[in-house]
C-alpha cells in the first residue's frame, strides 16, 4: 500500500492505496484559518502536524500501515513556513490567500526586471516572494532569524524526515525558480535577501527525498519507508486523475478554483496572469489560471450568511430548480479573497448585484454557484489565450460532488464536463501515485496515472448556454464598473 497525504487549507486528508491505485481508507482532521488584519490569512504549522499525526494514528487503528511502501506528499501552495536555525517556527505561516504584499509584488518586479521570464508569472501577493519580502520589510527581528524557507507540505516532511527538500512543482509557486530550467534562481532569491542555502535540496515529484523517522514509523506501526517528494496540490490533483499528457485538462472545484493545463513545454502567459509551473513528473509543465474563492464561497454563504450546511443548501436548490427563474437571479462576484487570474487584485470584492424582491434563498445560492463559474470560464479564456487548447477538461474538488454544479460548469463553459470517481480526493491519490512511482521506476506514467473511472459526463444544453452566455456578459462588465470602488 502507498499512502498519500494532502495538506489543505481547511482540512489534511490522507488515504491509503493498494497496488491496484484503489482507496482502501481515508480520514481527514479540519484545519482553521486565522485572519488577523485585513488581507491576511495564516495557520500555525503546529497545528498542520497535530493534525496530521491525530489522522495517522485513526488509519492505524484500522490498518496494517507496517504494508505501506512508500508516502507522498500534496498540499496547499505558496505559504511561507520560517524555520530558524533551530529549525523553530519563526512566526505562523502565511497563506496562499493572504494579500498583504502587493506593494512588495511590484518592487520585486523592479528589483528583477526579467523576473516575468525567469519565473513565467507575474509577481502576485499569493506568491511565497513577495510574503518574505514583507517580513524583511515590517517585521526584521523575524527576518534575521530565517534559516529555512519552506512551503506547508514540506515543513510536514522536514517532521516526517528531519530533511529539508521540496518538488518543482511546488517550488514554481514561490517566484524564486527558473521555471524553464527546474532550479532555484539565485537573483530571485537575493532580491528578498535570500540565498540558496536557506532553500530546501529540490527534487522531481516522483523521486525519494528521504524515510521516515523511527520514533514515528513505531508511533503509527510502519516500516520506516521513502518519502517522496509529491506535489503542490493543484499538480498532485492532475496527477490523481490522470493528467500527465499535454492537452489534457481539469478543472479543481476546491477552496479555491483552478484550470489546470498540461502543456508541451515551457510556456507563459504573465499579461493574463495565468501561472505557469512545472508539473510533477519531470520534463513537463502546465498552465493555470487560479481563482481564489470558489467552493468557499458557497461554504461562507451557508455558515456565515444563512447558518446552515451547504448540503441544505444545495438540497433547497435543487428541489426548486425546476421553478427557478435564472434570469430574474442576482449575478454574483466571486471575489471574496481578492482575485488572481485575469485581475490579479487582491483588493477586489465580491458582490450581488441585480437584486430584487423576486430573489429568495435558492436564487442566491444558484447566483453564487454560477458567478463562480463565470470566473472559471474567465480562467479558461486566459489560459488558452497562451496558445495551448484542452482536448477533455475533468472536475474535481469537493464541490465537485454536486450534479448541478457540474451541469452547471458544462453550460456556462460550453463543453463537456467529466467526472471521474475519486475526483474529490484528487491531490492525496495524486500523492500516493507519485509515492507508487518512486519505489516502482520500471512502471510507466499511464501504469501508476490511469485515468479513473467515468462517474458522470456532462455534456452541454444549447438552451441553457446562450442564457449563461448572455448573464456572462453582464458579469464581465460589472468587475471594470467596480474596480475603482474596491
Amino acid at each position: 500500500m502507498y499512502l498519500g497525504v494532502d495538506l489543505g487549507t481547511s482540512g489534511i486528508k490522507i488515504i491509503l492505496m493498494d497496488e491496484t491505485g484503489n482507496i482502501v481508507d481515508s480520514e481527514t482532521e479540519a484545519l482553521q484559518v486565522s485572519r488577523p488584519k485585513p488581507l491576511w490569512s495564516e495557520q500555525d504549522p503546529q497545528h498542520w502536524w497535530s493534525a496530521c499525526d491525530t489522522v495517522m494514528q485513526k488509519l492505524a487503528k484500522r490498518n496494517q500501515l507496517q504494508q505501506v511502501k512508500s508516502i507522498g506528499l500534496s498540499g496547499q501552495m505558496h505559504g511561507a513556513t520560517l524555520l530558524d536555525k533551530q529549525n523553530k517556527i519563526i512566526r505562523p505561516a502565511i497563506l496562499w490567500n493572504d494579500g498583504r504584499s502587493q506593494a512588495q509584488c511590484a518592487e520585486l518586479e523592479q528589483r528583477v526586471e526579467n523576473c516575468h521570464q525567469i519565473t513565467g508569472n507575474l509577481i502576485m501577493p499569493g506568491f511565497t516572494a513577495p510574503k518574505i519580502l514583507w517580513v524583511q520589510q515590517n517585521e526584521p527581528e523575524n527576518f534575521e532569524k530565517i534559516a529555512k524557507v519552506l512551503l506547508p507540505k514540506d515543513y510536514l516532511r522536514f517532521l516526517l524526515t528531519g530533511d529539508f527538500a521540496s518538488d518543482m512543482s511546488d517550488a514554481a509557486g514561490t517566484m524564486w525558480l527558473d521555471v524553464e530550467a527546474r532550479d532555484w534562481h539565485k537573483d530571485m532569491l537575493s532580491a528578498c535577501g535570500l540565498t540558496i542555502e536557506q532553500m530546501p535540496k529540490l527534487f522531481e515529484g516522483n523521486e525519494i527525498s528521504g524515510h521516515l523517522n523511527k520514533e514515528l514509523a513505531e508511533r503509527w506501526k510502519m516500516q520506516s519507508v521513502p518519502v517522496v517528494a509529491g506535489g503542490g496540490d493543484n499538480a498532485a490533483g492532475a496527477i490523481g486523475v490522470g493528467l500527465v499528457k499535454p492537452g489534457q485538462a481539469m478543472i479543481s472545484l476546491g477552496t479555491s478554483g483552478v484550470y489546470f493545463l498540461a502543456s508541451e513545454g515551457f510556456k507563459a502567459n504573465p499579461k493574463m496572469a495565468v501561472h505557469s509551473f512545472c508539473h510533477a513528473v519531470p520534463n513537463t509543465w502546465h498552465l493555470m489560471s487560479v481563482m481564489l474563492s470558489a467552493a468557499n464561497c458557497l461554504q461562507w454563504f451557508a455558515e456565515d450568511v444563512v447558518k446552515t450546511k451547504v448540503t441544505d443548501l444545495l438540497a433547497e436548490l435543487e428541489s426548486k430548480s425546476a421553478t427557478l427563474d435564472i434570469s430574474q437571479a442576482p449575478i454574483f462576484l466571486p471575489y471574496l479573497s481578492g482575485e488572481r487570474t485575469p485581475h490579479n487584485n487582491p483588493h477586489a470584492k465580491g458582490n450581488f448585484f441585480g437584486i430584487t424582491n423576486e430573489n429568495h434563498q435558492a436564487s442566491f445560492t444558484h447566483a453564487i454557484m454560477e458567478g463562480v463559474s463565470f470566473a472559471f470560464a474567465d480562467g479558461v479564456d486566459a489560459v488558452h489565450d497562451s496558445g495551448s487548447q484542452a482536448t477533455e477538461i475533468t472536475l474535481i474538488g469537493g464541490g465537485a460532488r454536486s450534479p448541478y454544479w457540474r451541469q452547471l460548469l458544462a453550460d456556462v463553459l460550453n463543453t463537456k464536463i467529466t467526472f471521474r470517481k475519486g475526483g474529490d480526493v484528487g491531490p492525496a491519490l495524486g500523492a500516493a501515485r507519485l509515492a507508487k512511482m518512486a519505489v516502482h521506476p520500471e512502471l510507466s506514467l499511464e501504469e501508476v496515472c490511469p485515468e479513473p473511472e467515468i462517474v458522470e459526463v456532462h455534456q452541454p444544453n444549447p438552451q441553457m448556454v446562450a442564457i449563461y452566455k448572455s448573464r456572462r456578459d453582464k458579469f464581465r462588465k460589472l468587475y471594470p464598473a467596480l474596480v475603482e470602488l474596491f
